[in-house]
């Protein structure tokens, strides 16, 4: 039994949401979003709240109900707050500036490192060593600062690299003469 999925989604005040078929949009002050469920579910909005029922007692029906009621959930928080990821930039010479809807990554290369920022995601710099990722669709704005961390992790020696600010860092100990 889904404990997750029995709780109702709460849409706060300016967000609406709608369905037909298997599909939500939500819209609400930064932007609009939409999930297609699977025939498992079955999605409907009461008074102020969107319910997520399973079809049937079997498994799939069981985990499709949690997942979709998560789901639903997202839609709701990206559409009112939006998601964020916040990076940090550690090591000599490391830096990042955006120019246009570029972000410009020097971390010790013989070249400098240019990401094409997709749509759909903010990316700003506020200062050469933080980068912050924003946008209304969770999945997206964590795939962005992941192929952003991507390309240089962390090192456990001396802890240069980019990481998620906040996150620990195993550090080792050297060598010994």
């Amino acid at each position: 039994m889904s404990r997750i999925g029995k709780k109702p989604v709460e849409l706060p005040s300016g967000v609406t949401a709608t369905v037909s078929g298997q599909t939500i949009e939500v819209k609400g002050p930064k932007g609009a979003r939409s999930f297609t469920a699977t025939d498992d579910v079955t999605i409907a909005v009461e008074e102020n709240a969107v319910k997520v029922t399973p079809r049937g007692t079997s498994k799939r029906a069981r985990q499709q109900w949690g997942m979709s009621r998560s789901m639903v959930e997202n839609l709701v928080i990206g559409v009112t707050e939006g998601f964020k990821k916040e990076l940090e930039i550690t090591g000599v010479g490391y830096r990042a500036n955006m120019q246009g809807n570029t972000l410009k990554l020097a971390l010790g290369y013989s070249h400098d490192v240019d990401f094409e920022v997709p749509a759909g995601v903010t990316v700003t710099a506020p200062k050469q060593t933080e980068i912050v990722v924003e946008g209304t669709d969770q999945q997206l704005v964590g795939q962005v600062a992941a192929n952003i961390r991507e390309w240089r992790k962390p090192e456990p020696y001396k802890g240069k690299g980019i990481r998620y600010k906040g996150e620990y860092i195993f550090r080792k100990e050297g060598k010994k003469k």
